[in-house]
């Protein structure tokens, strides 16, 4: 769904749904706590994803730093 304001001659839209960024099921923003996802089963499933480092950006590995001995 989506409405479109006229506001001074720009338009604006208020968005009142998304498509859930992991089984793209409509998702309501209005009232819903799991936003943008549209169950917590779909946020849970993002986040363990973020912490296993499922998502990563393509590119060379960082070098690792090596610890200085203590004196």
């Amino acid at each position: 769904m989506l409405e479109v304001f006229v506001c001074r001659g720009y338009h604006m839209s208020a968005i009142q749904s998304v498509k859930c960024p992991h089984c793209h099921k409509e998702a309501l923003l209005a009232g819903n706590p799991y936003r943008p996802f549209c169950s917590e089963r779909c946020k849970m499933i993002d986040l363990g994803t973020w912490a296993s480092e499922g998502y990563r950006i393509p590119g060379a590995k960082a070098p690792q730093e090596e610890e200085e001995p203590e004196e």
